[in-house]
């Protein structure tokens, strides 16, 4: 079986419910490594009785810091249970985490029932690699060079004042 990364999130108001989630499905995530932001990290490695690599909280820079993760290919999967009736202080960084998931196509689950597919994917215990629409590498290549023709023609422009 390939071990996967998968990122455990919850809002405040879902911490209760990811608990309960993570806890009905125990068997199948401690078969994997897991990922977490601050406060949900420290109670899933309470409740489960397994490691949890903790990142900081989401509003001190944990989302960021998934984030990263997921831009370098160090997460598989996301599983964020947020909370989309209540307003949250990072909520910019909350839709910078939801984006990046979906631009390097690694599988997402918002709430309960999707996480539900996800963990119990046949996928889930082979090799995946995300088919991508576009190479987020070549989009910041594409995005160097017109830059690059920027600088030339503004150069040019200058030289024939």
């Amino acid at each position: 079986m390939d071990r996967k990364r998968i990122a455990l999130v919850a809002h405040d108001s879902m911490k209760g419910d990811i608990i309960e989630w993570a806890l009905y499905n125990k068997g199948t995530l401690t078969k994997h490594d897991l990922y977490s932001t601050g406060t949900t990290g420290f109670l899933l490695e309470r409740e489960l009785g397994v490691p949890v690599f903790k990142f900081k909280s989401g509003p001190l820079g944990g989302d960021q810091q998934l984030g990263a993760r997921i831009a370098d290919g160090l997460i598989d999967i996301l599983i964020f249970f947020w909370d989309p009736l209540n307003v949250q202080p990072h909520d910019p960084d909350v839709r910078a985490l939801l984006r990046i998931s979906v631009v390097y196509n690694i599988p997402t689950a918002c709430n309960r029932s999707t996480a539900d597919y996800l963990i119990s994917s046949p996928l889930l215990k082979e090799t995946y690699k995300p088919i991508r629409k576009f190479s987020p590498e070549e989009y910041q290549q594409s995005r160097n060079l017109k830059f690059l023709e920027q600088i030339k023609s503004y150069e040019d422009k200058e030289e024939q004042v």
